[in-house]
């Protein structure tokens, strides 16, 4: 019978099982059950199956749980990031001169990205482009609980350049919102000046939100810039690769 398994064994079996079910219905099945699945030895072993584990990680996840269902979650919540679909997805899309347009790297006087996987990239004009994308946490399958109470890291990326033959502005806006979208949390880059016969080497911002408090239930992120130079067309900043994630 199940209950006479050493609990090392029943330890064992269980982490063979779909997480969600451990929650939603092994349980479910007895007291017995219920404190292996709240516990930690289980998850700590299920990670380890599955590749979750390194020593940072170890010392650092105080609920292995979550630890868990939050590393198997982690992606990029951010879409079309890249412009593979043109300006899908973006929102409150400010077009300044002549607009947003989406180039293929390297672009005119342009420098390829650092990963291979990035082929397009968005590009503003000679006055002030802008476009946000706003995330809904629920939606993504981020609990409120989890999210009032473990306060999982938010990291916050974009990667920007100029091109060299030509100046050009850069700024990010990131706010976490509430429920009514007030803002709880704000992250601000300066507005970062690239200028003439620069390099037009890529260079990534990031920017983590942690301890932000109870009640964040969506994120709001906004990047834009121009040209320095007012010429027509697309002589203003590049921008490409944005990214949001939740991470243990």
């Amino acid at each position: 019978r199940m209950e006479s398994l050493p609990e090392a064994v029943l330890i064992r079996i269980l982490a063979s099982i779909p997480a969600v079910d451990l929650v939603l219905a092994c349980r479910l099945v007895c007291c017995q059950w219920k404190n292996l699945v709240d516990g930690a030895a289980l998850w700590i072993l299920k990670c380890q199956q599955e590749g979750l584990t390194g020593a940072e990680s170890q010392e650092n996840a105080e609920n292995w749980q979550n630890f868990y269902f939050l590393s198997k979650k982690k992606k990029n919540l951010i879409k079309n990031p890249c412009g593979e679909e043109d300006l899908q997805h973006w929102g409150e899309v400010e077009n300044g001169g002549d607009g947003w347009k989406i180039e293929e790297l390297p672009g005119d006087f342009g420098k390829e990205f650092p990963s291979e996987e990035v082929h397009k990239y968005f590009v503003t004009s000679y006055e002030w482009c802008r476009k946000a994308q706003v995330i809904d946490f629920r939606a993504e399958g981020y609990w409120e609980e989890l999210m009032d109470t473990t306060q999982p890291k938010i990291v916050v990326k974009d990667w920007y350049a100029g091109r060299s033959d030509a100046g050009c502005l850069y700024e990010l806006c990131v706010k976490l919102l509430s429920e009514n979208e007030d803002v709880l949390a704000e992250y601000k880059s300066e507005t970062i000046a690239i200028p003439q016969d620069n390099d037009a080497n890529w260079t990534e911002i990031s920017h983590t939100f942690s301890n932000y408090g109870p009640g964040v239930r969506f994120v709001r992120f906004e990047h834009g810039g121009q040209d320095t130079l007012f010429w027509k067309g697309w002589y203003g900043v590049r921008v490409t690769n944005s990214s949001v994630t939740v991470e243990p």
